[in-house]
């Protein structure tokens, strides 16, 4: 049986995560909150999604560019494997350093930053896109002659390593400080302080930044303040992908002349209007005051994300055994899922159209993946009083969650 063993990460993911909240509880530390945990797995569950795509693509293109350009044929051995993770390491350094610089680049990464908390949840929410550029810096090693295998093997550890890193409860590690990103640098590249800003790049090697000039150490004097300059103030997984490509669109269009617009795109994100984002966010965002999430909605919210965080990691498990229509119905019920938990978090009215078009999807996922057609059926029968009842079944389900109908 042939299963996709990287579905794992998710429960590996969530036994770190549920360990790191017993010793905050138990060092009386507060460093989760439900609305930022909840809002960092939904970015991880979908690029997590997305890896059944993504990584054949990005495997696929390093084994064309190796056997098209490749410029050596590098063997494995102790030797190359050290010079692939030290050139690994140092082209992160410089993707990394340019996700900040650049703000076509900056619009993948910025999701990442966009968390006020700082925990091992933040370390989830990577974006596809921010996938998709990375693999354009990386594409340069099976050009030098690396072989796909090892650059996918080493990707794979590179990849887990920082997720250690995403924490406030390790202080300074001693002589480790010295090469290794730890804790303590990463809670400095994550703040919003002044001092710390665009500083430790790194993400296994801290040598990089003190050789290139961009190390500061954390100083116990200026605790981190998390999040990104400017806070988000929004949970919905859309504005949180889209609102800094929708702000170099806006300023992309009120440029004059050329070089003006190409500064948009490639220029530095702090050159961009931030009057922008007010406008935007007064068109796209509810502006109207929230109030405290109900205890029904916060179960409600948990007990979907469950649901979802299941689905995930079946539907990768298996997913060597899914046809396109399947991978794709998949995909589409995870996207909406996390749109559908977003706009529960921000606590928008129109959630139960959302609720009934996930669930409209899973159905047909279901009708096309079990074999149980009689079953299904009966399942399907379940949505038909929805349906004819559709606008007593809204405010029935706005009302048991406590969503005022009368806010925008």
């Amino acid at each position: 049986m042939q299963l996709n063993y990287l579905a794992f990460v998710l429960p590996v993911f969530f036994i770190f995560c549920a360990i790191e909240y017993y010793f905050s509880i138990k060092k009386n530390k507060q460093v989760f909150s439900f609305n930022e945990s909840i809002s960092n797995m939904n970015v991880g569950l979908f690029e997590r999604t997305c890896d059944l795509f993504t990584t054949l693509v990005f495997h696929y293109f390093f084994v064309w560019l190796y056997n098209n350009f490749a410029i050596f044929n590098i063997e494995a051995n102790l030797l190359t494997w050290l010079l692939l993770f030290l050139a690994t390491d140092l082209l992160w350094y410089w993707y990394h350093r340019f996700g900040h610089k650049v703000n076509i680049l900056w619009s993948a990464h910025v999701v990442h930053h966009q968390s006020d908390d700082f925990n091992f949840t933040v370390a989830a929410r990577i974006t596809i896109f921010q996938a998709f550029f990375r693999s354009i810096f990386w594409s340069f090693i099976p050009v030098l002659g690396f072989p796909p295998e090892m650059i996918t093997t080493i990707l794979l550890i590179h990849g887990a390593y920082p997720f250690f890193t995403h924490t406030q409860l390790v202080g300074k590690l001693g002589i480790i400080e010295k090469f290794l990103v730890t804790p303590s640098h990463h809670r400095v590249h994550h703040s919003s302080n002044e001092q710390y800003l665009d500083k430790n790049f790194g993400d296994v090697l801290i040598i990089w930044d003190k050789f290139f000039g961009t190390y500061v150490e954390e100083d116990e004097k200026e605790k981190p303040v998390y999040g990104i300059t400017s806070p988000l103030n929004s949970y919905s997984f859309l504005w949180q992908h889209f609102h800094f490509l929708l702000e170099i669109a806006v300023s992309f269009k009120r440029a004059k002349g050329w070089k003006a617009k190409m500064n948009t795109i490639f220029g530095l994100p702090d050159d961009l209007d931030p009057s922008i984002r007010a406008e935007l966010e007064k068109k796209f965002l509810d502006q109207s005051p929230k109030k405290a999430l109900s205890s029904t909605l916060i179960q409600f919210i948990s007990f979907n994300t469950v649901i979802t965080v299941l689905f995930v990691f079946f539907f990768l498990l298996f997913g060597f055994y899914q046809d396109v229509t399947q991978i794709i119905t998949g995909s589409l019920f995870v996207f909406v899922s996390v749109i559908h938990t977003g706009a529960m978090l921000e606590q928008r009215k129109w959630i139960f159209h959302i609720e009934f078009t996930r669930l409209l999807i899973l159905f047909i996922y279901l009708s096309i993946t079990l074999p149980y057609h009689w079953y299904i059926a009966g399942v399907w029968l379940l949505l038909l009083p929805v349906v004819v009842f559709y606008n007593t079944a809204n405010k029935n389900y706005l009302k048991l969650l406590t969503i005022d109908i009368k806010r925008n």
